[in-house]
């Protein structure tokens, strides 16, 4: 199924002793960019986050947000540094000695010198926790794959649309081009006829300039290529996934076909023709670009 490479998912698992939050968000991006914000003491599980979430995307810009509470009694706990305090007092009765100061500091004075005491979180369960943290991650993927798998037939209804209206363009040009030979021809020979009193018509030249002006105007090759990139796009439109850097490929092709028949146009209508299949299939570049 077509994917957008816009997507959203969250899931939150709670537990007697943790709660941990996942928040998916991504935009387009060529590759996978995976951005992932979360606590420190989750930092051991990153590897394996990475890995799990490349089983649900292959491309786009993904910010992930993790949130841990941990709601255990001996999650953190007071560290002492008696050496530190030690040093504090040693250099606090030199000061009293040597500038004959009243040594006031008391223990509550003295817990607040820096790194006296600390909080200090205990270490978690990794096991346990991953459990639990991969349990909540996959959730919020696949709700993230659903909205990209929604977004993404959204996508491909509108390209298929597109093709369809760039398909009768074609066709358009192609019912028109040889209109224009004839009419070519039509007013060749009424000038010939003006020039010449004696009506004598040199057919066989007339025939090899008219050759000449079809040749030069022919936008065969070019209408049928344009035509079956249509439907190659068409086709991998059905395919699975991994179809954004085909159908940008394809898209790039088509508009090259499409600057050559402008550039051979003679024609007026042809012109404009190939100026509006310029326009829609740049409107259908811009869709690729949304497309994993």
């Amino acid at each position: 199924m077509i994917k957008s490479m816009t997507g959203f998912g969250r899931s939150e698992t709670v537990t007697q002793e943790r709660k941990i939050t996942v928040e998916l968000k991504s935009v387009n991006h060529r590759y996978l960019d995976l951005n992932i914000k979360m606590p420190r003491k989750l930092n051991v599980f990153e590897g394996q986050i990475r890995n799990l979430m490349k089983h649900y995307m292959q491309r786009g810009k993904v910010d992930v947000y993790i949130t841990y509470e941990d709601y255990t009694s001996g999650s953190i706990s007071v560290k002492y540094n008696r050496e530190l305090a030690g040093e504090y007092l040693k250099y606090l009765r030199e000061m009293e000695e040597e500038f004959s100061l009243e040594n006031d500091v008391k223990v509550s004075a003295l817990s607040r010198y820096p790194e006296v005491l600390t909080m200090e979180e205990q270490s978690i369960d990794e096991e346990e926790t991953w459990n639990c943290l991969e349990g909540t991650l996959r959730e919020a993927c696949i709700q993230f794959v659903e909205t990209r798998e929604r977004e993404g037939q959204n996508l491909k209804n509108d390209l298929l649309k597109k093709l369809d209206g760039l398909a009768n363009m074609v066709e358009r040009v192609q019912k028109r081009s040889p209109e224009v030979v004839a009419a070519y021809r039509e007013k060749l020979e009424t000038k010939v006829h003006e020039l010449l009193e004696d009506n004598q018509i040199d057919e066989s030249r007339i025939a090899a300039e008219v050759i000449l002006f079809s040749d030069k105007i022919c936008n065969d090759e070019e209408t049928v290529r344009l035509l079956s990139h249509i439907r190659g796009m068409q086709k991998i439109l059905s395919e699975k996934e991994g179809v954004g850097r085909k159908l940008d490929f394809m898209a790039q092709e088509m508009n090259r076909e499409a600057n050559t028949i402008l550039s051979k146009s003679s024609d007026l209508e042809i012109s404009d023709i190939a100026i509006n299949l310029k326009t829609e299939i740049e409107k259908i570049r811009e869709q690729i670009q949304n497309i994993e």
